[in-house]
């Protein structure tokens, strides 16, 4: 059986570089995250927009028009959320 007790005093006694480190890899995941959201969502959102252009084509410019909003939306998040993760690295 492994003890956790070494891995608690090591976590205790961590420095500033360490805690920086940990903060910098949170700021790439968040980063990441939130490009691959966004890239899902714009492609869902695509998905199903091709899917009422088929089913209705005499909506075709309504549909495109809405598309197109929900997608700068969809980005304008995705953005914010990756300056928000390179704001967090910068405190390190």
């Amino acid at each position: 059986m492994v003890s956790i007790f070494p891995l608690l005093q090591a976590a205790a006694t961590f420095t500033k570089e360490y805690s920086g480190a940990w903060g910098m890899l949170g700021a790439g995941v968040g980063a990441g995250l939130a490009a691959i959201g966004a890239g899902i969502g714009i492609g869902r959102l695509a998905g199903q927009a091709m899917d009422g252009m088929a089913r209705q084509p005499e909506m075709q410019a309504k549909i495109q028009t809405s598309a197109i909003i929900f997608a700068a939306l969809i980005e304008g998040v995705a953005l914010f959320g990756v300056v928000i993760a390179f704001l967090i690295q910068r405190k390190f």
